[in-house]
């Protein structure tokens, strides 16, 4: 795993901060409409300065995610299998004397500035646009900052499916609730941030991603309804192994507008299935349906809705065969979630299904799946710890078959955000 460098040290060497008597501490697609959304942070509520002097630097970190089950489909009436990782984003924050609003990036070696008066997205910042998001949610909760510094590093690999934007929009609202002592629960931070999000990014996203982030704990997978958000949190019976997610490096074109049809499709199938029904929802349905359905919708269409169907119920069947540490099954309902991607959904690819093949055919493997939206991206596989090097030989061939160099990564299942540090 990448080692991560000290934030507390690095932190106040850029700002210039003096040393803390501990030693220091420890250590997407965008629009690019340059919309305004930030104003002058108002004068009411608590003030960065009154329970924080202008040396306090506050360390948070939030962790990658995995979705194992329920990515696909619509992300804010689906169901979820899903946990934190143990890669990370760690941002520290600090005061500044004037109205400034400083961007530090260590593992880049890049450097951004804002204002509160011209708080809004910019293309060229990047990785700050994130950070700017947590800033406008406290903002708008009416805290009063003169002016702060951000610093920035991170282990999340990039452009996989870990959610490593999320990370940062997480890792500093907690950063910034700590500096700020604001009162504010895991749930509504969530809703603030991707309502924040929506206004920075003129997209969606996935409330679940922020969830994760905020409310996972060690070795525990998270059943997670996206339209109650509630969370069940559920122990892992897998302490004796790691998952291993596997990047098969295909090159995604197009990828958005395939997608766009798949949800269009779905679109289309509740609407024929509920008779236009208001408030209809697939969970409303279940597989005997869609079968009845033949002959009623068109055939893609009954696909695209017979997989999103199918995948609610596997979500809590999962979730059953984890609480009762039915590994076995947990096993085969995994390898059929991903069957249904390539055959029902059509998100899969050659290489993608070559992978999960492979884990499906190695002893002391229990699931394998593609992970993220699809059209090449990720597998994971959940591995068993003296089964390892049996997998990864049994991988070793792809890049001669296929021609792409993966990316290879054990993780473990990892708690959520929290100060680690000032």
């Amino acid at each position: 795993m990448q080692k991560m460098l000290d934030i507390g040290p690095i932190h106040r060497r850029e700002y210039e901060l003096p040393v803390s008597r501990a030693g220091g501490s420890s250590g997407g697609k965008a629009g690019a409409s340059g919309r305004q959304t930030g104003k002058d942070l108002p004068s009411k509520g608590k003030s960065a300065k009154e329970g924080n002097n202008a040396n306090t630097v506050i360390i948070a970190q939030a962790p990658g995610r995995i979705h194992f089950l329920g990515e696909q489909g619509d992300s804010g009436d689906g169901l979820y299998l899903s946990a934190a990782v143990d890669r990370w984003v760690k941002i520290a924050v600090s005061a500044r004397k004037d109205n400034a609003l400083r961007f530090y990036a260590a593992d880049l070696g890049e450097r951004k500035r804002a204002t509160f008066t011209n708080l809004k997205y910019k293309r060229e910042d990047r990785w700050a646009n994130y950070i700017k998001v947590a800033i406008h949610v406290f903002g708008e909760l009416g805290f009063s900052v003169k002016g702060l510094n951000f610093t920035l590093i991170g282990n999340i690999p990039q452009q996989i499916g870990l959610a490593s934007s999320s990370a940062i929009e997480v890792a500093a609202a907690v950063a910034l609730r700590g500096f700020l002592g604001a009162k504010i629960g895991e749930q509504e931070l969530a809703q603030r941030l991707a309502a924040s999000h929506l206004l920075f990014f003129e997209e969606k996203p996935n409330l679940v991603d922020y969830i994760v982030g905020l409310s996972a704990r060690s070795d525990q997978f998270l059943l997670i309804d996206a339209s109650t958000q509630a969370v069940t949190k559920i122990k892992s019976p897998f302490s004796r192994c790691k998952f291993i997610l596997m990047d098969s490096r295909v090159p995604r074109l197009g990828v958005d507008s395939e997608l766009a049809a798949r949800r269009e499709d779905l679109k289309t199938g509740l609407h024929l299935l509920s008779q236009g029904r208001e408030g209809a929802s697939f969970r409303d349905f279940v597989t005997m349906d869609l079968m009845d359905s033949m002959g009623n919708l068109p055939e893609e269409v009954r696909r695209r809705s017979l997989y999103v169907v199918q995948e609610m119920q596997r979500v809590l069947d999962a979730a059953d065969y984890l609480q009762r540490a039915d590994v076995m099954n947990f096993a085969r309902l995994i390898f059929h979630s991903h069957e249904s991607l390539r055959d029902l959904y059509e998100v899969s690819c050659p290489e993608i299904d070559w992978m999960v093949k492979r884990a499906q055919e190695t002893i002391g493997v229990f699931g394998a799946r593609m992970t993220g939206l699809g059209f090449g991206g990720c597998t994971y596989a959940i591995v068993k710890n003296e089964a390892i090097n049996e997998y990864r030989t049994r991988i070793d061939d792809y890049e001669r078959i296929f021609g792409f160099h993966p990316g290879i990564y054990e993780m473990k299942l990892a708690a959520g955000s929290k100060v680690v540090g000032e």
